[in-house]
């Protein structure tokens, strides 16, 4: 596919930057779909008058931020675009589907624990009380985007381990006729733990994105609480700022 593509050498944005901020437009708008190849970098060169080093800037800004890949014999590959989830009540199962990006889950645990003072305190049960505890990896395109560990207060809803597989938590809760209305969440991060990378396909060290969720429904009950760890790579919140009068 030959991409519409320009640099403008009067402007102050460096060259480099240019170039690869077209690319990554057209991997986030899916011109340049997961798996399709870039192409040569001398004829990307000749093409737009840029010399091979600038050239080779712009791609290596993008496979750090692990939109592109190098594979040897192949060449640069596009892996697929960062998914920029809105800072609004939805589920990153329904995120990923939204962006195109195929999510598969994993469920990792399922099952009734106590609940330790932290989290009775945010689904507002007693402490040392049945709560459900689901901790699942969610994948995109076969690669690890997110591991999610999240406490259900008990009898809420049927947290079936295959369904769990298929869908997303708040689906279920909706199928179930639950309606959730809001939720208090707070976004961080931290260096991952050598278990965390190994789950994550990171290295030990390496930054993750954090967030904590409770969510609740429509008569003000805890319904959910999250704690989510996610890859900076692959994902990232967007925010929309107003202006206060």
């Amino acid at each position: 596919m030959t991409l519409e593509l320009s640099v403008d050498r009067s402007s102050p944005v460096p060259l480099y930057f240019q170039l690869s901020q077209q690319l990554e437009a057209a991997i986030e708008h899916g011109t340049l779909t997961p798996g399709s190849l870039l192409g040569n970098e001398i004829e990307l060169a000749a093409r737009l008058g840029l010399s091979r080093p600038t050239v080779r800037q712009a791609i290596q800004s993008l496979v750090d931020k692990g939109l592109l890949v190098r594979r040897r014999g192949v060449g640069t590959q596009v892996v697929h675009s960062q998914v920029k989830r809105p800072l609004e009540l939805s589920s990153l199962y329904d995120d990923l589907e939204a962006a195109g990006q195929r999510p598969a889950t994993k469920v990792l645990v399922n099952a009734v624990v106590p609940a330790t003072a932290e989290i009775a305190a945010a689904l507002g049960v007693p402490e040392g009380s049945d709560v459900h505890r689901v901790e699942r990896l969610r994948l995109a395109h076969g690669e690890p985007m997110a591991h999610l560990c999240n406490f259900i207060p008990p009898a809420l809803l049927d947290l079936d381990t295959a369904q769990l597989e298929t869908t997303g938590l708040y689906r279920m809760m909706r199928a179930a006729g639950i309606t959730l209305h809001s939720a208090r969440q707070t976004i961080g991060a931290r260096a991952a733990t050598p278990e965390e990378a190994d789950r994550l396909a990171e290295e030990a060290g390496a930054p993750l994105l954090t967030m904590q969720r409770v969510t609740f429904d429509d008569t003000g009950r805890a319904v959910e609480y999250g704690t989510h760890t996610y890859r900076p790579t692959r994902y990232s919140f967007e925010f929309q700022l107003l202006v206060r009068p």
